[in-house]
């Protein structure tokens, strides 16, 4: 599939994008013998997290944040995640999932799952339009924006109440982008990281390609913002910075970080790979230690979501060699339950989230992942 956008043109929004999805195209179905095993490892994944939905329409998980390679709970947080009140970065990655199988809301197997989670995900709105389960954050509020832009892009159930919702959630994602154009943990933070900037790139253009207005100048922002981080000479030329702004900053790159960068240029506009070719390289390098070292941890999971849409971006015989070897990792590493393991980090319900939308990015159904 040729790419339908060029520069800042991917924002615009084309019916065609959509028209596609919500029912799972023919010649999508099971293939080969690899297709075959992905596709139940896929289905099996979606089993788990059908039975694992709370009450409440969520899926939990630990809120927390990054100390060295641990992940570390506020006891708020910690408050939080025992009284199973749901989480809503995670339950809109689970969400997605369901999505990126061709399952919509109020149809099919998965109908009602999706509609108690889109009650869940609505139900967490402030006046403000932040999307928000108590200590969570931006993380959660640009997962939360993405699933309601899909949503919108893919059927027109509860469109009046996911309009209203979206708009504010883009409104609020865009207010709060600081002067250096990217976004950080908490709202209206002056500083930014590019792990938590990706985030909102790509909720800002999933809800601009299904009609939602987007600022072009907001686009502009975190595009320099981007190129600002790339690092320039060194043993890592050409990669980027975690952060460019306050402490620490100019001081660490990782695999996570440059799978970051690249998806964000492409969400953004940008497939010039003279923008981030080296990034791409380190990815594929950077693959098997990680794999081997962080394979439960959310490093791995949150890495290589990113990661693979970087390289499914790229397409290619350079995909293809690396969707083989990812997929045939998550395929080894499934539970016999139908689950994937995160130790650190958000939970088990993530992992299994993220395992299931890797598994489907080449797929296409899901319009994030369209090229």
């Amino acid at each position: 599939m040729t790419r339908r956008f060029a520069g800042i043109a991917i924002l615009v929004a084309s019916s065609l994008a959509f028209a596609r999805v919500g029912d799972r195209p023919a010649e999508l179905e099971p293939q080969s013998d690899a297709d075959l095993a992905r596709e139940t490892a896929v289905e099996s994944g979606l089993a788990w997290l059908a039975a694992h939905q709370g009450t409440s329409g969520a899926w939990t998980g630990a809120t927390g944040h990054k100390q060295q390679d641990d992940y570390v709970l506020f006891e708020t947080e910690r408050a939080q995640a025992e009284r199973d009140t749901g989480h809503v970065g995670v339950t809109s990655l689970a969400g997605l999932a369901f999505l990126a199988s061709g399952h919509v809301p109020g149809r099919g197997p998965y109908g009602a799952v999706l509609d108690r989670a889109l009650d869940f995900v609505l139900s967490r709105r402030t006046e403000f339009g932040y999307v928000t389960n108590g200590e969570e954050r931006m993380y959660s509020h640009a997962f939360a924006a993405l699933f309601l832009a899909q949503v919108r892009g893919m059927t027109r159930t509860r469109s009046a109440e996911v309009d209203d919702a979206l708009r504010a959630a883009v409104s609020y994602l865009q207010d709060s982008q600081n002067p250096a154009g990217g976004w950080r943990y908490v709202p209206f933070s002056k500083e930014c990281d590019l792990s938590v900037t990706v985030c909102q790139v790509q909720a800002l253009r999933a809800a601009r390609a299904s009609g939602i207005h987007v600022d072009r100048s907001c686009i502009d922002r975190v595009i320099q913002y981007i190129r600002n981080s790339r690092i320039d000479g060194g043993e890592y030329d050409g990669c980027f910075y975690y952060k460019i702004t306050g402490r620490a900053a100019y001081s660490k790159t990782s695999f996570a970080i440059n799978a970051a960068a690249v998806t964000a240029l492409h969400s953004a506009g940008v497939y010039d790979a003279r923008e981030y070719g080296p990034a791409i390289t380190f990815l594929e390098t950077e693959y098997p230690s990680i794999q081997r070292d962080y394979p439960t941890h959310f490093y791995f999971w949150y890495g290589n979501y990113y990661a693979t849409q970087a390289l499914h971006m790229e397409s290619g015989p350079r995909f293809d060699r690396w969707f083989a070897r990812i997929d045939s990792d998550l395929r080894r590493r499934q539970r016999q339950d139908g689950s994937w393991e995160n130790d650190v980090g958000p939970g088990d319900a993530f992992a299994t989230a993220v395992a299931c939308l890797i598994l489907r990015i080449p797929d296409e159904i899901l319009p994030i992942f369209q090229t």
